[in-house]
This record gives structure tokens, C-alpha cells and sequence, in this order.
């Protein structure tokens, strides 16, 4: 019987650490958003930033495929 309110004891901590992880990942969230508006209100483009934020997150093999293939597919409908 024991065992069984370890576990239960131990479940319960689990979960208050997810809800606590869950909100401080909603708080970090809020604060991207608003360094997003920031940047809208003095005049950067959000959408292009994102991307950015998105390839810098690759890795340089990847970004490199990457960069080719959109080269290859730009010259093929006539873009560039």
C-alpha cells in the first residue's frame, strides 16, 4: 500500500511540475510576442524576422541545402 501512495505522491509532483513548466513556456511566449510588436512598431518586418529566427536555428549543411534547392527552384519558374 505504500507503494501505491509513493506513486501517487510522485505522479502528483510531476504534474504540478508540468503545470509550472506550462505557464513559465506561456510567460516566455507572451514575451516573444511582445518583442515581435516591438520590433512591428519600429518598422521591422515580423514575417521576414521569424524566417530569420527559423534559419539561424538550422545547421549550416542544412541551411546550404537548403539555400541550393530554393536556387534550383527560383531559376526553374523563372525568379531569378
Amino acid at each position: 500500500m505504500a507503494d501505491g501512495a509513493i506513486a501517487a505522491d510522485q505522479l502528483k509532483l510531476l504534474i504540478e511540475r508540468i503545470e509550472r513548466l506550462e505557464e513559465e513556456k506561456k510567460a516566455i511566449a507572451d514575451d516573444v510576442k511582445d518583442v515581435y510588436a516591438e520590433a512591428k512598431a519600429n518598422g521591422y518586418d515580423t514575417k521576414i524576422m521569424r524566417k530569420i529566427v527559423a534559419l539561424r536555428k538550422m545547421e549550416r549543411h542544412e541551411l546550404q541545402e537548403q539555400d541550393a534547392l530554393l536556387e534550383t527552384y527560383r531559376a526553374a519558374v523563372g525568379l531569378s
